[in-house]
């Protein structure tokens, strides 16, 4: 409370009631090859439903990015993906005789591409992500002029699809303005998006000419803006027949007589290119999530990526960031056809790694599974399944219980394994760090170990105590920070400990941790530590451990022995 200069009585409120905020532990991130959606821009899925509508559906070129996300999403809903593409990868547009061109996201057309270029370098409309998808689009507008009931693409009726004719609008002719009404029509002619060649995608009614028409909720009904705001599929980006509406076409309303055109504009996409992936390209797409303040990530897939993006993914994500873990597969050709020598193959792969990290979690390989969208069986890395077990055991556990075993490490959608190891092979693998995922006749597909790749025996060479050190570590973190700038006296550091130590106990009781002290007073936080502006809080813990061996001991003895004569002697 502050000194008061009059007589009078103040009143103020201290909030002491600060506590140890919830953190997200099963969010998912991955970056991969798709046939849709948008590129560079991190993009929140739920559903495998989701991931082919917003993304698409999988083809021979992507089916191992798409199943990756797929089958983490099997066990949960909360996937950050980034779809990587190639900068030679271009967008369909209505100028089959543009230079191509990548319009990645909408982010990038928004700042490039919104406002007319004023030279119809790429027609009237452009697919609005990158691929050959995109050349499956056609578009068609009609006006005032232009609409009749014999409106159709490629012989399908579009004029049944509309309530009426375009005209003037009442905004428009209040204005005074003329012949502002446009209805734009979306078509997939050879079935790529929706597998029925010519199926009317979307339909827009009723749009204007007028670069600042509304519509009754307030937004922008302008042509141009609400297919950027509405359109899953396209964008528009020059008036059509340019020489004819240029100069009327994307004007305020005010006394204007826009433009018409006599017949109905419609334009197929083409162009639309898919160039390989290059380690270079995911690199890039991964690095949307190597910033901790910018975006919540628990749990890192690495696909079918190669060693490259791997050790990239290990030193830059997770290593950096130190609040999240990657899981990482061998090749496919490490274990797929193999005869024998899949031990010595994947062992070379994990010596390939500049490993020893605890923040990183390996498998023994790939699952055969079918694709539905194709009707075929595909090869899938296993990693998007055991970062999938981990949201499972979070959402039926928590984070500090191990993934693995029959309670909680029963993998989905396995037909078989490409190598099923037995236990010598097995132990040969578990010992440098590889987590075997094995069938067992009766219980399925299950994850058999629960290593992290930390070379140095410790507690944090298993991942329930990585994870647990991780939620340990951010949550406490969240709720330190609003110590900043207070001072640095005995208040403070009571206040610290009062604050920690009801969320240690509450997992302590929930067995996360074997015991606990928090210290945070005056032989921590030295007169030297004040002075420099410093302040320590020292936090002791003793993980619980997850059982990894069992020894059952049988032991026989006579009649008359007594059991506490023998126990404990073998």
């Amino acid at each position: 409370m502050g000194f008061q200069i009059s007589p009078g009585v103040n009143v103020s409120e201290v909030d002491l009631t600060t506590v140890v905020p919830s953190i997200l532990t099963t969010a998912g991130a991955f970056a991969g090859d798709f046939t849709w959606g948008p590129v560079n821009k991190r993009i929140l899925v739920d559903s495998e439903i989701t991931l082919a509508k917003v993304f698409g559906s999988p083809d021979a070129n992507t089916y191992v990015s798409f199943f990756t996300a797929a089958s983490f999403l099997a066990y949960g809903n909360n996937l950050q993906l980034v779809r990587t593409a190639n900068n030679n990868t271009f967008n369909a547009t209505a100028n089959a005789a543009a230079p191509g061109v990548q319009i990645a996201n909408e982010d990038v057309f928004q700042t490039t591409y919104l406002v007319s270029s004023n030279d119809n370098e790429y027609g009237a409309f452009t697919a609005r992500y990158p691929g050959v998808v995109g050349n499956s689009l056609t578009i068609s507008l009609v006006d005032s002029a232009s609409f009749s009931p014999a409106w159709n693409i490629n012989g399908i009726g579009i004029a049944n699809y509309v309530t009426g004719a375009p005209g003037t609008s009442a905004q428009a002719a209040a204005a005074g303005a003329a012949n502002d009404e446009v209805h734009i029509v979306v078509m997939d002619t050879t079935g790529s998006i929706s597998g029925t060649k010519n199926t009317v995608l979307e339909v827009f009614q009723y749009l204007s000419k007028g670069s600042d028409s509304i519509d009754s909720l307030g937004n922008s009904n302008y042509y141009k803006n609400f297919i950027y705001n509405n359109s899953k599929y396209v964008y528009a980006i020059d008036p059509v027949s340019y020489s004819t509406t240029n100069a009327t076409w994307g004007q305020p309303l005010a006394n204007t007589s826009f433009a018409t055109v006599a017949t109905a504009q419609t334009v197929s996409l083409s162009g639309g290119t898919e160039a390989a992936i290059q380690d270079s390209d995911v690199i890039d797409s991964y690095s949307y999530f190597a910033n901790a303040d910018e975006v919540n990530v628990s749990l890192v897939m690495t696909g079918g990526h190669d060693v490259t993006v791997q050790q990239w993914v290990i030193d830059n994500i997770v290593n950096t960031r130190r609040d999240c873990v990657a899981f990482i597969s061998p090749p496919s050709d490490a274990v797929i056809g193999q005869s024998g020598s899949e031990v010595d193959n994947i062992i070379a792969w994990n010596n390939s790694l500049a490993r020893s990290t605890s923040y990183a979690v390996a498998d023994t390989g790939w699952k055969y599974q079918f694709d539905k969208y194709n009707n075929t069986y595909r090869w899938v890395p296993l990693n998007g399944d055991i970062a999938g077990l981990c949201v499972y055991t979070d959402s039926v556990r928590d984070p500090w219980f191990s993934p693995a075993g029959y309670n909680r490490g029963n993998l989905k959608n396995v037909v078989k394994l490409a190598w099923n190891p037995n236990k010598t092979q097995r132990d040969a693998l578990y010992s440098v760090g590889i987590n075997p995922v094995v069938t067992f006749p009766s219980n399925g597909t299950i994850l058999y170990g629960d290593k992290t790749l930390q070379a140095k025996p410790s507690a944090f060479d298993r991942i329930n105590v990585r994870r647990l050190f991780i939620v340990l570590e951010k949550t406490i973190a969240q709720a330190a920070k609003y110590s900043l700038f207070e001072f640095n006296d005995s208040f403070t550091q009571s206040q610290f400990v009062a604050l920690v130590t009801p969320f240690l106990r509450d997992v302590q009781g929930r067995r996360g941790i074997y015991d606990f002290k928090v210290v945070c007073d005056s032989t921590n936080n030295t007169p030297a530590v004040i002075d420099a502006n410093q302040f320590v809080g020292d936090i002791y813990i003793k993980p619980s451990r997850s059982i990894n061996y069992i020894q059952l001991n049988f032991v026989a003895v006579r009649t008359g022995v007594d059991f506490t004569e023998v126990v404990g002697q073998f």
